[in-house]
């Protein structure tokens, strides 16, 4: 799954990641931003968790969330992926009635097959 904020992302990249992104996009959904992420994403804005200048970023968390995503994989460091931000979303997922939500870098997911 994919969000219309990554697709947004996308547009200004390399005209190579475009085309990767294309080939991936054939295959998978896409969230679209909803009234329902929206309010989740602001919820995680008001509990502090990002600054309202980051708030695509608790969007993309949101987006997730609310499209019963299991995970969510990023290079995000900063504002997804991060030690302390990891709790903080699932806390307000639960206050919301939301599940919580994995959240991992690339190299927790990929798999090596030894040669």
């Amino acid at each position: 799954m994919t969000s219309a904020v990554v697709q947004a992302e996308i547009e200004p990249s390399p005209k190579k990641v475009k085309e990767f992104f294309e080939e991936i996009i054939a295959i998978t959904e896409v969230s679209e931003v909803s009234e329902e992420a929206i309010q989740l994403r602001d919820a995680y804005l008001i509990a502090g968790i990002l600054t309202p200048k980051y708030s695509d970023d608790a969007l993309h968390v949101a987006l997730a969330t609310v499209s019963n995503c299991s995970l969510i994989v990023s290079w995000n460091f900063k504002h997804i992926v991060h030690f302390e931000k990891i709790p903080l979303y699932n806390a307000v997922n639960t206050l919301n009635g939301y599940p919580e939500i994995k959240i991992f870098s690339p190299m927790e997911v990929i798999k090596y097959e030894d040669n």
